[in-house]
Formats: C-alpha cells, sequence, structure tokens
C-alpha cells in the first residue's frame, strides 16, 4: 500500500513546490504522477523487488530511489550541472535536506525525506526551462515525463497513463465516497 494520492499533494508536493517558488496545477499533477508511474506512490521505495526480473548490472546502474525513482547518478547532476549555477535556489533545496543525514548519506534523502525528493524530481523537470502541458493533459504529462524524465530505453506513456489513472484518479474518487 502507498501513499494517499491527495495527501502527498496537500502535505509534500504543494508545499515543497511553494517553498521553491514554482507552485502551479500542472507541476503537482506532473509530481504526483511521476510518483505514481515510478513507484505507485511509494509502494516501493527502491527498485530491489524487481531485480529477479532484471540483470544485475542493468539494475545497478538505473536503480533508482524513493518515491519518484531518483538514481544517485542524476542526483549528483542535478547538484553538480543545474544547482551549482542557482545559488539561491541551491540553498532553498538544502534547507529541505536533513542537517546530519545529508552530509553522511545524500542519497539517502531520495528514500526517506518526501519533501526533498519532491524537490529533486521538480528539479529533473525544471532544468530543461520547458513549458508545461496544462494540469488536464495527461497525454501531455506523459509525454513531458517521457522526455524529460525517465530516460531508460523505451519508457511507456501508456503506463505512465494507467498508472496515474489507477493510483491517482482511482483513489481520489475512492476517497471522495
Amino acid at each position: 500500500m502507498g501513499i494517499c494520492a491527495e495527501e502527498l499533494r496537500t502535505f509534500v508536493i504543494r508545499p515543497t513546490l511553494e517553498h521553491l517558488g514554482h507552485r502551479s496545477d500542472a507541476a503537482e499533477e506532473l509530481l504526483l504522477a511521476t510518483a505514481a508511474r515510478e513507484s505507485g506512490l511509494g509502494f516501493h521505495l527502491t527498485d530491489s523487488h524487481r531485480q529477479r526480473h532484471t540483470q544485475r548490472q542493468v539494475l545497478t546502474r538505473r536503480q533508482g530511489l524513493g518515491i519518484f525513482r531518483i538514481r544517485p547518478f542524476t542526483h549528483r547532476k542535478i547538484w553538480d550541472q543545474f544547482l551549482i549555477n542557482h545559488p539561491n535556489l541551491a540553498s532553498t533545496v538544502r534547507g529541505l535536506a536533513s542537517q546530519h543525514e545529508f552530509l553522511t548519506n545524500p542519497h539517502g534523502e531520495l528514500a526517506t525525506n518526501l519533501r526533498y525528493a519532491a524537490a529533486i524530481a521538480w528539479l529533473i523537470y525544471y532544468r530543461n526551462f520547458k513549458a508545461l502541458p496544462e494540469a488536464s493533459d495527461i497525454e501531455g504529462l506523459a509525454k513531458f515525463w517521457k522526455r524529460h524524465y525517465q530516460k531508460h530505453p523505451d519508457p511507456s506513456k501508456d503506463e505512465f497513463i494507467r498508472h496515474y489513472h489507477e493510483y491517482i484518479i482511482g483513489r481520489h474518487e475512492a476517497t471522495a465516497a
């Protein structure tokens, strides 16, 4: 069982985007859908459960952490190639990280600190400086995800959309009853 979609939006994604000064309906929807696609809204925090289905060499190369499945390599790139050129934003993001844990295990923050992970996930998209599709354009969000976030061979837009409907729309309708 993962995290309730509306609670993830309300208590993690929205306040994180507001803290970064980047809040929009489209950004919220994109991050929520990304978490749905990448981890089933937190059902798994690593790709280790897929080990029996994947060669160990490929798993190590692609393994992501947390609800957004961010790879340590990508995490380092955000800091070393993007945030280095945006010191005010870097300071804001660093403020979301744990004081001591970030220094000893920075990648661990991706699995244990939801607001920090949401900020890094957002920056993976934001660093491209591309306009987002409308929040209601799920097909457009899926294309945006495929183009800017999930670059492994042949990421499935259909799977992104299916996870969106299963984890976000399905749960939202269930909690509204």
